[in-house]
């Protein structure tokens, strides 16, 4: 009787309400479909590097990281903030890089090999050269990645002391006056002076954070403004004073680096004259004579 009158319920409340149950049924899955769809768009939004490329590199450094020593590291450590963490990637993550492009190198130079029909000890070779060939790419593109960054902050740095200046001498405190840098100029130096500005307001002392930031950078020229801007903190110096003989420091820097730029190019500019502009003259006022000749001697 209770099955019998639970059923009878049931089907009442079913046959009234199967319309809305329909439409909330059709509802649920309609809006479970839009949230994957979403979930989608927004993964596919992500780039390359994002969604294959770290997730690879972290997996494999769950089994590097325990054959690399500390000592490697925390040398890694050092050129990745020098290199301002290119790609946003660990040490770990980097150590990854170095062994996945090694192996990766590796099996072309073996697979190339192989299609060419090469003995074994040939292969083993292209192999082993693809091994040290994968290894160095990384090791190039981190000191390119260095060398860039460096050179993008000795330009820029003329500019900003010469916007520091302006700015204290206007009436701004220091602090002020790296806030309106970091607002005013782009680039690595801008974003190192942001990151320094941020630890200060964190409470670390503004001369640590100076010589954290003169650490990121590896840049002497950066490293000498900072030890004056200490070096007049400390005993009461007026900043803007030092700025000012500072800017007009690293101008004359700028400008001699320049000069030396020009002086070495004729130099380098020697090689490829000797080996392909001077060939391409010779045959062009040559070949005439040449050919010449060869038609007289064989009359």
């Amino acid at each position: 009787a209770f099955i019998t009158g639970w059923t009878f319920v049931y089907g009442i409340y079913y046959f009234i309400a199967a319309d809305r149950l329909l439409l909330e049924k059709r509802l649920k899955q309609i809006k479970e479909k839009s949230i994957l769809k979403i979930e989608r768009n927004v993964e596919l939004q992500r780039s390359f590097l994002d969604r294959v490329v770290k997730p690879f590199l972290r997996w494999i450094s769950t089994i590097t990281r325990k054959f690399t020593p500390v000592k490697k590291r925390v040398d890694l450590e050092k050129k990745l903030l020098l290199a301002g963490k290119p790609m946003g990637l660990s040490s770990h993550e980097f150590i990854s890089l170095y062994y996945a492009m090694a192996v990766l190198m590796g099996l072309i130079g073996f697979g190339s090999a192989f299609i060419g029909r090469l003995n074994v000890f040939s292969q083993m070779l292209c192999g082993l050269w693809g091994l040290v060939i994968g290894y160095l790419m990384v090791e190039l593109y981190l000191r390119t990645k260095t060398k860039s960054r460096q050179e993008q902050i000795l330009k820029k740095l003329p500019d900003v002391l010469d916007l520091l200046t302006v700015s204290v001498e206007a009436g701004l405190g220091f602090d002020s006056a790296l806030s309106r840098v970091v607002q005013k100029i782009k680039g690595p130096i801008s974003q190192e002076f942001s990151t320094a500005l941020q630890e200060i307001k964190m409470g670390k002392q503004r001369k640590d954070a100076l010589k954290d930031l003169g650490s990121r950078t590896g840049v002497e020229e950066l490293n000498t403004f900072i030890s004056a801007i200490i070096q007049a903190d400390q005993l009461g110096v007026s900043i803007g004073n030092v700025l000012r003989v500072q800017s007009v420091q690293q101008r004359n820097t700028r400008r001699q680096r320049i000069e030396e730029k020009a002086m070495k190019a004729p130099i380098k500019m020697l090689l490829p004259m000797v080996f392909f502009i001077f060939p391409t003259v010779f045959i062009v006022i040559l070949a005439p004579a040449v050919i010449q000749m060869i038609e007289n001697f064989s009359k």
